[in-house]
């Protein structure tokens, strides 16, 4: 291993040309450096009056092939991966006049913005870089030597060691180095296969499957004290824009394990709506959710309809939240963990300045939910599946009635809120509504019928005249039974039980109408 090896020739070849004239500039004029460089990086370096070598100068081969060929040659890849203690790789390279290189500076095409922007498939595949990741190895590889810098941020630091080090850097800059070069070239390459895979195979879950991932910060700990933990976000993800892993924190503590978990329940649930909505949830469960045409009453609804549960929950709001929302929280003097939404106005945000442990996350806009994948862990294991939501038009049309009472249309709209709020309910879930707002819910129990009780006893006069909807069907009459003697009087499940006409029987005695939806929505 040569040990701080001073630094005398640099390659560069970026895409990203922010600081590299600078950077360029400060290693010619401070450290004597020979800069060499290819196409348009060298045209850029030129232009500022600072020397450069074309990268054809050192191969003596021009750049070809509209110049997918120009820095793969034995002149590159030998100055960059001979070990300079080892005497038959130095007698080699004088030989064949191979000079050293001390330090690359390469950053990559930009792949998959130009995915993202919609190109077509030939742009995309001449955005993919070859000759930019090979010097990366090449020169990652012999990191004991060779110093790779990949990330424009880095200039300053990289200059201000070698100034401390007499045109040095040290080995374990250089390790690090290394280190986030093989993790970009991993998520390069998985971005590459993960888009050539829809192309040529179609949408659906390829045989293997590599997850880019940028940890956006260590967490205080996980579910319980004695937890680590640590917070990534996916480098590729159709929703990224408005979604909670690229939300905005304006104020409060950071973000644990927990709130994460409890946002991001939410946030999804809130998403449903397209009416001024608002959902609370506590420990993933939610506690109160309502749609009204005003954001403030949306709030005020959702919060009656528990408020002890509320008290520390954290919510969501599918509308930018302004002072009036806030006055309402504050005049129900309840704690909030965390209050996610798409914007909040300046007044917002200078009332709630005094309430400094209060977490406020803005997502810049509301995402469709659904549409996406999603990914659980098992030991061992990933799990992964197609993001559940309520489309709603679709879902309605096929919509069936088996019992004699038909839901009036004042029912069948409350049908559609219940359907929707309960979907965001762990199963086995059952939730009554009326008035486009929760009353009761009950979720997470091994059998329904519980999950009736709990919803009804938390919804009490509330019930009389509500509707409610479940999950999955009811195996039994007696969940079904539970609801309607409470009151009430409509009921929406997905059908398809052995026993369907068992409850349809008992819907009909009761006069209770009964919408079969044909799927259901576990949530587990």
């Amino acid at each position: 291993m040569a040990d701080n090896p001073t630094i005398k020739r640099v390659l560069m070849s970026v895409t990203d040309k922010t600081g590299v004239v600078d950077f360029a500039r400060a290693l010619v004029d401070e450290f004597g450096c020979e800069i060499i460089s290819t196409g348009g990086t060298a045209k850029v370096i030129s232009e500022a009056g600072i020397p450069v070598t074309p990268i054809d100068a050192v191969t003596e081969f021009p750049e070809m092939m509209d110049g997918r060929v120009k820095t793969l040659h034995p002149r590159v890849h030998g100055g960059l991966l001979a070990k300079r203690d080892n005497a038959a790789h130095m007698a080699q390279a004088e030989e064949h006049g191979i000079q050293m290189i001390d330090m690359v500076v390469v950053n990559l095409y930009a792949f998959e913005k130009t995915v993202e922007s919609g190109a077509d498939f030939g742009t995309c595949i001449e955005n993919i870089d070859i000759g930019g990741p090979s010097m990366l190895r090449s020169a990652a590889k012999n990191f004991a030597s060779v110093a790779v810098v990949i990330d424009p941020t880095s200039y300053d630091a990289i200059l201000d060691e070698m100034r401390e080090n007499a045109g040095a850097t040290t080995y374990d800059t250089r390790a690090a180095l290394a280190l986030a070069v093989f993790r970009t070239t991993s998520a390069y390459d998985g971005a590459i296969a993960a888009w050539l895979g829809t192309q040529l195979e179609g949408e659906g879950f390829a045989p293997k499957q590599a997850l880019g991932l940028t940890k956006k910060q260590d967490l205080r700990y996980g579910e319980n004290p004695h937890q680590s933990a640590a917070f990534y976000v996916r480098d590729s993800y159709k929703g990224a824009e408005h979604s909670l892993a690229r939300a905005t924190q304006h104020q409060g503590k950071e973000m644990s394990y927990n709130n994460y978990l409890d946002v991001d329940a939410a946030w999804a649930a809130v998403r449903e709506y397209e009416e001024p909505a608002c959902v609370i949830v506590k420990h993933l469960t939610p506690c109160g959710v309502c749609e009204d045409g005003n954001l403030v009453d949306a709030y005020k609804r959702a919060h009656e309809c528990d408020p002890v549960s509320a008290y520390g929950g954290v919510m969501a709001f599918n509308r930018t939240v302004g002072a009036d929302v806030v006055e309402a929280i504050f005049e129900n003097k309840q704690f909030v963990e965390c209050i996610i939404a798409p914007e909040f106005t300046p007044e917002a945000l200078e009332m709630y300045a005094a309430k400094k442990n209060a977490r406020l996350l803005a997502t810049g806009g509301v995402n469709p939910a659904g549409g996406e994948v999603e990914y659980r862990s098992v030991e061992g294991g990933l799990l992964v599946q197609e993001s559940d939501a309520v489309a709603e038009a679709a879902d309605i049309a096929s919509w069936t009635v088996p019992t004699k009472r038909q839901p009036t249309e004042e029912e069948m709209n409350e049908l559609i809120f219940a359907w929707k709020a309960c979907k965001s309910v762990k199963s086995n879930a059952i939730l009554i509504a009326r008035d486009h707002a929760s009353v009761g819910a009950g979720g997470g129990q091994p059998n329904r019928v519980n999950s009736a009780r709990i919803a009804v006893e938390q919804a009490g006069e509330k019930a009389k005249g509500a509707v409610a909807a479940s999950d999955a069907f009811f195996p039994f009459r007696d969940g079904f039974d539970v609801l309607a003697q409470a009151g009430v009087t409509a009921v929406v499940q997905p059908g398809g039980s052995i026993r369907d006409e068992e409850v349809i029987a008992a819907a009909d005695e009761q006069g209770v109408a009964m919408v079969f939806t044909g799927h259901r929505h576990f949530r587990h």
